[in-house]
């Protein structure tokens, strides 16, 4: 009795898109590239919060450290985080070019 075989295709899709990719030259004047790039690094900023804070509390407890500065530390860095997503998500307005953005000194 033969066993079929245990292949893995993946979706043909996932070859198309993967890795993302900017469909034309980014430029911050573009809104829509301002907002993807807004939100990426605004990942990476939560990515650091979630790393750093990690370490921070691990390494506490594992030496049984009564660390006052690692409430703080994490305190003040969340209250960092929550600004910027408030920003990121309510506050910016990328209806237009960028009002800080330099035109493109291209020319044709």
């Amino acid at each position: 009795m033969t066993r079929p075989s245990l292949t893995i295709k993946a979706e043909p899709y996932l070859y198309r898109c993967m890795p993302p990719r900017w469909p034309r030259e980014p430029d911050r004047n573009d809104p829509a590239f301002r907002k993807l790039d807004d939100r990426m690094t605004f990942a990476t900023h939560v990515a650091a919060f979630l790393a750093g804070n990690s370490g921070v509390w691990f390494f506490r407890l594992v030496q049984d450290q009564a660390w006052p500065w690692t409430v703080w530390f994490s305190s003040v860095w969340l209250a960092a985080l929550v600004a910027h997503g408030v920003y990121i998500f309510a506050i910016a307005d990328y209806s237009g070019p960028s009002p800080t953005a330099k035109p493109n000194a291209k020319s044709s």
